[in-house]
């Protein structure tokens, strides 16, 4: 009978994907905002930017953009947000919003509240319905369907204080998880509500005999820490022992390609990897079909409208923040393998918002992307517009020549010799020259940028590296009270988080290089 069932479950998931016939996505986006700004028009933000107006005019798009300002997080917060967060209703949506997910990116300081509404859970649970129903592109088993599916998300134990609930958005989400789905939700309603992180790897671990792992989904760091744990505490030398039926990998969050080696040597047989765009924000975009690039396709008709600001020095400035005015593209305006920051209006009441991703476009027509960055995390000390995507690139072509996995890094600039150098610290089991690498890494960045190559020969004089265990990383995440599903290791390190990173690896008796 599953069987059966599976095969029943997998022609209607293909049978709807042909039926499927999307509009183009200027329209699919200029809908979507219509619907917005008609839901949020009696809302104080919609009164404010006189939102009934902008429905009336002949260029609903043009006029939005030209009326309602762009934000940031902090300007947000500080003329809208804050009440909303003390449950006032009504105020860049309707109703009164219960969830706040807790955000700051990667283990950077302060948390930020992003209000989840019920219409953006709505929107989730959509979102990732249409990415089940693209599973047909893949020529999946039809058993596959009857597994069951592990998500290693937040805690679903969420802080209260008798106004609203606060957590990962992962423990969100997973807490509203459709009554239809939970027979197939693993680690299950209890594991899932516990706190502590370690508790919960232990008990995933202690209990995964039980389960019938047919699909995973979370971070990458975190995914290969629970399934050391799990081949450590059962002796066994495959994932596959103890789920034979473990086919897909969902993951998010970071780029894989660092990852990827590692985990592979932990499987036996072939499992998909599919890339996923799930930011505290909203349900951005997912990996619809096959190809090489892991290119995800924007949803583009499910409560979000995008922009997209050209990542360049007319737009931000030195440090990543988003200049006055910006100038912004709507999505039949931009063009492929150019960077670009992500403005977003959704209907959890973020108006014009700068949520810190960098993509760029594969695919205009089909609407696909790859994030490269965060707005905050490149480096361009002296104009080398060094991109956490060349950064990734470099390593993970250094990992493969050396024949070794480089899980985790990060980069500081800093001064040297009154100009400029970067300093690596990179994360491997394997004893490796630190000078080879030094040479692998500046080499291919070379070939990936040639303002990173120019800069070379002229201001940034050196690059430094430090080869370190590779859980250090993960031990400073837990060092800063940061470790759980969602959190992930700053690519570029700066500050205040760059000064506590050295101060950390020196109590632990590592011999870094000294500024």
């Amino acid at each position: 009978m599953p069987a059966i069932l599976g095969t029943l479950l997998k022609n209607t998931i293909a049978l709807s994907s042909k039926l499927k016939k999307e509009k183009r996505p200027f329209r699919q986006q200029q809908e979507t905002l219509i619907k917005l700004l008609t839901k949020a028009k009696d809302t104080a933000f919609g009164h404010h930017y006189h939102f009934d107006k902008i429905l009336k005019s002949p260029n609903i798009v043009r006029s939005f953009q030209e009326n309602v300002p762009t934000h940031d997080y902090s300007k947000i917060y500080r003329e809208w947000w804050y009440r909303t967060l003390n449950g006032e209703p009504f105020v860049c949506w309707p109703g009164y919003t219960k969830y706040f997910a807790l955000s700051s990116g990667t283990s950077e300081s302060s948390s930020k509240y992003i209000p989840v509404t019920k219409d953006m859970l709505k929107a989730i649970q959509r979102g990732a319905i249409r990415q089940i129903l693209s599973t047909a592109h893949f020529n999946l088993p039809p058993e596959l369907y009857q597994k069951g599916i592990l998500m290693i998300g937040g805690s679903t134990h969420l802080n209260y204080n008798g106004t609203y609930f606060a957590g990962d958005l992962s423990g969100i989400t997973t807490g509203n998880i459709p009554f239809w789905f939970q027979h197939h939700y693993k680690p299950g309603k209890k594991i899932s509500g516990y706190k502590d992180w370690n508790t919960k790897l232990n008990e995933m671990t202690v209990n995964a005999h039980k389960w019938d792992i047919g699909i995973i989904a979370g971070v990458p760091a975190w995914i290969q820490i629970l399934m050391e744990k799990i081949l450590d505490h059962y002796k066994i030398s495959s994932i596959h022992d103890i789920w034979p039926n473990f086919r897909i990998y969902v993951h998010g969050g970071v780029a894989i390609h660092p990852y990827k080696a590692s985990l592979k040597k932990m499987f036996a047989k072939d499992v998909l990897f599919i890339d996923t765009y799930m930011a505290s924000e909203g349900f951005i975009a997912f990996e619809e079909r096959p190809n090489e690039l892991q290119a995800m396709k924007m949803i583009l008709n499910n409560g979000i409208f995008f922009e997209f600001v050209p990542f360049n020095e007319n737009n931000f400035d030195a440090d990543g923040n988003m200049k006055e005015n910006p100038e912004t593209l709507l999505i039949n305006e931009v063009e492929e393998n150019k960077d670009y920051a992500l403005l977003l209006s959704s209907c959890a009441g973020a108006w014009r918002y700068l949520i810190g991703d960098t993509i760029k476009f594969t695919d205009t027509k089909r609407a696909e992307i790859l994030i490269t960055g965060r707005t905050k995390h490149f480096l361009s000390l002296c104009g080398e517009h060094l991109s956490v995507e060349n950064m990734t690139k470099a390593i993970d072509l250094t990992a493969k020549d050396l024949n070794i996995e480089i899980n985790e890094f990060t980069v500081a600039g800093i001064k040297y010799e009154n100009l400029f150098a970067h300093h690596w610290y990179v994360g491997t089991n394997r004893m490796i020259d630190k000078q080879i690498i030094k040479e692998k890494i500046d080499n291919y960045l070379k070939e990936l940028n040639d303002d990173y190559r120019v800069e070379r020969m002229a201001a940034l004089k050196n690059i430094f590296v430090d080869v370190l265990p590779d859980d250090m990383f993960i031990q400073f995440l837990e060092y800063k009270k940061r470790a759980g599903a969602q959190s992930k290791f700053p690519r570029v390190i700066k500050g205040k988080l760059y000064e506590e990173w050295k101060e950390f690896l020196i109590q632990k008796g590592y011999d870094i290089f000294k500024e």
